[in-house]
């Protein structure tokens, strides 16, 4: 394959699309190799959504992004598997509020005054 040829589109491997991706999905999206998910995953840092042996796994679109951020993490950061999994909880948290707070706001444009 010449350097300005591209590779096909991965079925399901746009980070914000829903769905269920296999460990080589992931591993291929996120640029990382499989074992670095086995990891993850022994680690409790993340959870097959289907699936009883590795062939088989699935994973969702936010065990996707936690992929994609844990190895940013380790790799800018060097942050060790233990840490980039309290951050992606604190991260999970930090969304559940905000979602929390955006949901009980009173809507934009009423008379709050």
């Amino acid at each position: 394959m010449s350097t300005n040829e591209t590779l096909p589109p991965l079925r399901g491997a746009s980070l914000e699309q829903p769905g269920e991706l296999t460990l080589i999905e992931v591993s291929r999206t996120c640029a990382v190799q499989v074992g670095f998910i086995l990891e993850l995953i022994e680690e409790g840092v993340i959870a097959p959504i289907a699936g009883d042996t590795p062939d088989n796994w699935r994973l969702s679109g936010t065990q996707l992004r936690h992929v994609t951020l844990a190895s940013r993490l380790q790799r800018d950061l060097g942050v060790n598997l233990a840490g980039a999994a309290l951050a992606l909880q604190l991260l999970d948290e930090i969304e559940t509020l905000r979602a929390q707070i955006t949901a009980s706001a009173p809507a934009a444009g009423g008379d709050e005054f």
